[in-house]
């Protein structure tokens, strides 16, 4: 079956690198971008089988990479999940109705995240 190619979208380095060292160590390979464009950029010329994304990131969000994931057909189906400090309730729900599959707030709860990632992944084999 292959090792789980995982995306990991954020702006902020030290939470890329710690996603990166957990994930690796579980056993996924990851792949890092550093804001929303260049996110979407790698999304456009590789397929994943997860990806993470922050919300609040410079030239494109967390929703506008949801949106432009969503626009193209071979990855509609990736499961996508939001992470965010935002604690407003309409955060959570515009990414749901754009289409993201998950939200964990930040602090990042590393268990929880491990769990969703395992479930949703399950969910597409």
């Amino acid at each position: 079956m292959g090792t789980k190619t995982i995306l990991v979208i954020d702006d902020n380095e030290i939470i890329l690198k710690m996603l990166e060292g957990v994930l690796n160590k579980v056993g996924y390979h990851t792949e890092l971008a550093h804001n929303g464009r260049e996110g979407i950029e790698m999304v456009k010329n590789k397929s994943f089988d997860l990806i993470i994304t922050d919300v609040m990131m410079p030239y494109a969000s967390g929703f506008e990479v949801i949106s432009k994931l969503r626009e193209h057909l071979e990855q509609r189906s990736v499961p996508i999940i939001v992470i965010s400090s935002i604690t407003q309730e309409d955060s959570a729900i515009d990414s749901f109705n754009l289409g993201a599959d998950e939200y964990i707030r930040k602090p990042i709860m590393m268990r929880e995240l491990l769990i969703k990632i395992k479930k949703l992944l399950a969910r597409e084999s």
